[in-house]
């Protein structure tokens, strides 16, 4: 596939971060882009500074995600490319020790249930919300292809630290969703693959004090610093152009490997 003002992309969670590189990147490419995100006022900006559209969208919400696609569509017609970056979730140890009550709690079946939706089923929702706009579009390409879907995991759906059971597991989730979902959709013409991350340089790690994120750079193999967003973005971009892509689940974390923590 071809990135043109023919090719529109989605991208969840576009106003900042891992979403806003690849937001900017396939709009510099020429693809009319479509950021959804629950943040209107940096979604906007975002949207401006690229010439795209901003689409107020709750992962969690079904009519939320389906009223987000309307609008990208009407606008920008069937987009051929969705990046799934958005999610949202709880942590916390499956046990801790309360030391008022002297006693062990365990992490909420709510707060996992939680993390559950904002990780894996929002993956599987704008996956196949958009999956079926595209399986309504004519091939753009001589092989029949209609679409590409990026999820977004993690490296810690492989090697998930203390705390991290809900994400962990939810992020593995978006792997296994991988392969059945190509599988589904392979007569369609629609591939699907995912991205696992490792530390990256988003706004929100880089709230972290300097001496840690010292620590979590030298801790990657190499290149001995965080991942950039571009980096994130050149992989999701790949993933869209190069057709014979499909059904990977691929880490990019400089060959980091995660302790347990």
């Amino acid at each position: 596939m071809q990135i043109s003002k023919t090719t529109p992309l989605v991208v969840t969670g576009g106003a900042s971060g891992l979403g806003r590189a690849t937001a900017e990147a396939f709009a510099k490419a020429g693809a009319p882009v479509a950021i959804f995100d629950i943040n209107e006022e940096k979604g906007e900006a975002v949207a401006k500074a690229i010439g795209g559209l901003f689409c107020k969208v709750n992962i969690l919400d079904e009519q939320s995600v389906l009223d987000g696609f309307e609008k990208a569509r009407a606008a920008h017609g069937q987009e051929r490319v969705t990046v799934h970056c958005a999610m949202t979730a709880k942590g916390g140890k499956t046990l801790r020790f309360d030391k008022e009550s002297h006693a062990f709690k365990r992490l909420p079946t709510e707060d996992y249930a939680f993390g559950a939706q904002g990780i894996l089923i929002s993956s599987y929702r704008v996956a196949s919300i958009s999956a079926l706009g595209m399986a309504n579009a004519e091939p753009i390409t001589e092989d029949g292809e209609r679409g590409a879907i990026t999820l977004t995991a993690s490296v810690a759906a492989m090697d998930a630290q203390i705390g991290q059971v809900v994400y962990g597991s939810c992020k593995a989730g978006v792997n296994g969703l991988v392969l059945p979902l190509a599988r589904d959709l392979m007569d369609l013409g629609i591939r699907v693959n995912s991205i696992m991350p490792g530390i990256f340089a988003t706004p929100l790690m880089l709230g972290a004090p300097q001496k840690v994120l010292d620590s979590l750079a030298a801790s990657v193999p190499f290149p001995k610093r965080l991942g950039k967003p571009e980096e994130f973005a050149s992989l999701a971009m790949q993933f869209a152009t190069n057709g014979y892509f499909n059904g990977q689940t691929i880490r990019l974390d400089g060959a980091i490997r995660m302790a347990p923590r």
